[in-house]
């Protein structure tokens, strides 16, 4: 097996602030490793918009929130940061989340925890964008919109923006033992 030589940034905050630095970590390794796909999560887009230009050479999958989820309807990716998505050839995901869907209801309705949202929870404990990388993985992975036996740079972060970015190779839900964290590029450091 071959040696790579990689460090991990650790951020002293999580959050927004790091975002310009994630997204050149994570642009410097997927040009040392010639990895061609790049994840990213977005909420409102600009995160998202901002990947998709940096990345414009490579395959960028933005993974939005699912339509409802913060109110019944709603879509929360700007209209405006769609399109500068849409312009720098990046595809947009939104779907449901895999770590959280129809078992996130049955917590809702009778307050009994499913194994998805205790993997969600077990994946925080590295952070939040941890936990967002693996989801976002899954969700491109279950739509086709990248392989499983390659290896792509998952960007997310803790709130807006992005503080976290890891080289995984996907796997579908139903296969999710089989996703492999490659590296860690960079995440916020937890109190």
């Amino acid at each position: 097996m071959t040696d790579f030589a990689c460090t991990t940034t650790y951020f002293g905050e999580p959050g927004e602030a790091n975002t310009d630095r994630t997204l050149e970590i994570a642009r410097q390794r997927a040009e040392e490793l010639d990895i061609r796909t790049i994840l990213v999560a977005s909420t409102q887009g600009t995160t998202g918009a901002k990947a998709a230009q940096l990345f414009a050479d490579r395959e960028v999958v933005v993974v939005t929130h699912s339509t409802g989820l913060k109110k019944p309807n709603f879509q929360e990716l700007r209209e405006e940061n769609r399109a500068q998505i849409k312009a720098a050839g990046a595809t947009i995901l939104t779907c449901q989340h895999a770590l959280g869907g129809v078992n996130r209801a049955i917590r809702r309705k009778l307050g009994t925890y499913e194994v998805d949202e205790i993997i969600a929870y077990t994946l925080r404990t590295f952070g939040q964008g941890m936990k967002v990388c693996v989801e976002i993985a899954l969700m491109a992975a279950d739509a086709g919109l990248l392989r499983v036996d390659e290896p792509c740079i998952a960007i997310a972060g803790t709130g807006r923006g992005a503080d976290t970015a890891v080289v995984l190779t996907p796997a579908i839900a139903q296969d999710f033992f089989d996703l492999k964290i490659h590296e860690i590029l960079c995440k916020p450091r937890l109190a």
